[in-house]
């Protein structure tokens, strides 16, 4: 078996997604940029290949089945075998005014399409991984959840998370419960699997506003590279573990 890991980093062309397959390519993994835009997929190959990248594209939609059938298929013939899997895909749905999404008025719609790519597009992406994965000696992986999905701190009136969110937040707290399913599933096994908040980024998902995606990227690559006896089952920042 090769000494060198193989990642897939979903919704990887640009913001933290890209950050995350930089960083990762540094260490030494040959990355697989996962995105359905082929030209932004693309350019983000070229980019990390001229960073000293060793990456391929993979095309994926993670919220339809056929492409990240094709995307497992992609990476068994590309490598064999899947070390880390991030699952950073992700999308706010629409906003109203302040970024406010009012559980009273929401369009039903919008809802289904945020489940659709946050919490069942992880689900069908790490399900059709895992054979590759279970081809790894250590594999891990890592769920791109937010603050905003922290149940015990949405409901604490003294601690500000934010606007009220009402399609999307929901849908991290979905993810985070579906992580810790993961490991139970996993205890026992050499599978870790944890969620990892950037934090709020300045990428187009927030219009420009936040700190910088190579910076918010750090807590995903720690959690990708965890050694053997690392935690799972749990949800970090860079400051450490945030209560679900």
């Amino acid at each position: 078996m090769s000494e060198t890991k193989i990642a897939l980093v979903t919704g990887a062309n640009k913001g933290v997604g890209y950050e995350i397959a930089a960083g990762l390519g540094a260490l030494g993994h040959r990355v697989g940029v996962g995105a359905r835009d082929e030209a932004r997929r693309a350019s983000a190959v070229e980019k990390l290949r001229a960073a000293g990248v060793d990456a391929f594209g993979v095309p994926l939609d993670v919220t339809d089945d056929q492409s990240v059938t094709e995307a497992a298929e992609l990476i068994e013939r590309q490598a064999g075998r899947l070390d880390v899997l991030v699952n950073n895909a992700g999308i706010s749905g629409e906003m109203g005014t302040g970024w406010v999404q009012d559980p009273t008025t929401l369009d039903l719609d919008v809802v289904r399409k945020v489940m659709e790519t946050n919490v069942i597009g992880v689900i069908r992406v790490t399900n059709a991984m895992l054979p590759l994965l279970r081809r790894s000696a250590s594999p891990r992986i890592v769920n791109a959840s937010s603050t905003v999905g922290s149940v015990t701190w949405q409901a604490d009136p003294n601690v500000d998370v934010g606007p009220i969110m009402a399609a999307y937040a929901p849908t991290k707290s979905y993810l985070n419960a579906v992580t810790v399913q993961y490991a139970r599933h996993f205890a026992g096994t050499n599978i870790l699997i944890n969620a990892a908040c950037p934090g709020l980024v300045a990428t187009d998902f927030t219009g420009g506003y936040g700190r910088p995606p190579q910076e918010a990227a750090a807590t995903a690559i720690r959690l990708a590279t965890l050694p053997d006896d690392g935690p799972t089952g749990s949800f970090f920042n860079d400051e450490g573990v945030i209560p679900w």
